[in-house]
């Protein structure tokens, strides 16, 4: 049984909105964009809703691609001038949508698009025709799973996509052409329906949750896509996948450190390893535990190209890093690691939200000796730990702790997922520009909410 942690909260979680209208059911996921100040959320009417997360209301509603609940949204990377949405649905499909002059789509008043091309509230042919410009286009539809489709998500540079389904399967796909995309691989060594996929911020490597407990790093080994690392430290579901940044952030106090770790050797010798192993993996799971994975390089084996015996973790070599403060009481259904704070939020059945954040410890007996609310990179029974062969009191080593938490978020609803976005600071009268970020829940009771987390 896990043993929960007492929160070391020294921040609070206040909401600024809830997205209006919200959906009339239960809300799946919100996705913002990488770019704009928009939101995408799907449900199980079939729908995906964009918001503004500058006026917090909806700006159009699209539908008529599928025929079950929607599941899970992703937004493309590296567009301009136009916006294209893939959706994951239980009716075992996947919808790619398209809209053009993603701009207005910010400025424009509530649409509702239908998949036919005419608005539903559509009349006369001069609405038509202004709406033919003015629409999301079901651009193509991509067939291929048994089963409900319960995630999707595009490569860092957007030319790969990846879905998972109840059928136990990791499908890649290939946008070889505008609207048309190729499958490159069908990835079947799950033994339990795959819940979530996520892709590494940089590389083309990927990773997958599944209700075997497990979760695997796929990547393209050369002549084929192939399973290269299979973690098996959850004791339940894996609920959830994300990817630390590029860039690390580790906090020293109140002061927030990027880079250039050099003042101390422990913090250098920690610079040194981060950078040969680059981002972090994390995990969370029904088993209440959210861990964080390391890459440890190191030399690859060169098999021979006859060989037809492959290792399932001969490509990558990845290490239990850290275990997060335990408090949540039921299945954490998500965790996101935000690449501009550094700071992981994550909720679940338990209708809690929870923000932690990764400090610096700069002595052994800190390392490895776990106080109320904080768990330790390295800490383990009797107060060590191996890590790359080494005691954990002669690695330099950080320390995650909770800063802020809310225990019913969302009232007596489940949290089915949370996101950290990055909102433009427009205020009437004030001058200056900059971002701030933000938390975005999405909830059983279908609302979708705003936090902001305040010192």
């Amino acid at each position: 049984m896990l043993k929960m942690a007492q929160p070391s909260t020294c921040s609070t979680l206040s909401v600024l909105a809830t997205l209006t209208p919200p959906s009339p059911s239960r809300a799946w996921q919100t996705a913002p964009h990488p770019t704009l100040p928009l939101l995408a959320t799907c449900s199980s009417d079939k729908t995906v809703r964009i918001y503004s997360l500058t006026s917090y209301t909806l700006l159009s509603t699209i539908h008529g691609g599928h025929k079950r609940s929607i599941r899970a949204c992703a937004w493309k990377p590296n567009l301009k001038g136009q916006a294209v949405l893939a959706t994951a649905s239980f009716d075992a499909s996947v919808g790619i949508w398209r809209r053009w002059d993603e701009g207005e789509l910010i400025a424009k008043p509530e649409r509702d698009f239908a998949v036919a091309g005419v608005g539903v509230n559509g009349g006369g042919e001069e609405e038509e025709e202004e709406e033919d410009d003015d629409e999301w286009k079901f651009a193509i539809v991509l067939d291929g799973h048994d089963s409900e489709v319960k995630d999707v998500a595009y490569s860092a540079g957007g030319n790969f996509l990846a879905t998972c389904s109840r059928d136990k399967s990791v499908w890649i796909w290939e946008e070889v052409g505008e609207d048309d995309y190729e499958t490159v691989a069908v990835l079947q060594e799950h033994e339990g329906d795959v819940k979530c996929v996520a892709w590494h911020p940089e590389e083309e490597l990927l990773a997958s949750g599944s209700y075997d407990d497990e979760v695997r790093l796929w990547r393209d080994e050369g002549d084929d896509w192939g399973c290269v690392w299979v973690g098996r430290a959850h004791g339940a579901t894996v609920g959830g996948v994300c990817w630390e940044g590029l860039q690390p952030v580790i906090y020293d106090g109140d002061a927030v450190v990027t880079g250039g770790y050099q003042d101390s050797e422990r913090r250098r010798r920690w610079t040194e390893r981060r950078e040969k192993a680059g981002p972090r993996l994390m995990t969370c799971s029904d088993d209440g535990t959210i861990r964080v994975w390391r890459r440890r390089p190191k030399e690859r084996l060169h098999q021979s190209r006859l060989s037809i015996i492959k290792s399932p973790d001969s490509g990558e070599d990845w290490v239990e890093e850290a275990v997060l403060p335990a408090v949540h009481i039921r299945g954490i259904y998500a965790a996101a690691w935000s690449q501009r704070s550094g700071r992981v939020v994550s909720t679940g059945g338990d209708g809690m939200l929870v923000v932690y954040q990764e400090d610096w410890v700069e002595n052994a007996e800190q390392g490895t000796m776990a106080k109320g609310g904080e768990t330790h990179a390295g800490s383990g029974p009797e107060g060590t730990a191996k890590m790359d062969g080494l005691e954990s009191h002669e690695e330099p080593s950080t320390v995650w702790r909770i800063i802020a938490q809310i225990d019913t978020a969302h009232g007596v609803f489940e949290i089915n997922h949370a996101a950290w976005a990055s909102k433009p600071k427009i205020q009437q009268g004030l001058q200056g520009d900059g971002e701030e970020e933000l938390i975005i829940t999405t909830g059983d009771d279908g609302a979708v909410k705003v936090w902001e987390l305040n010192k």
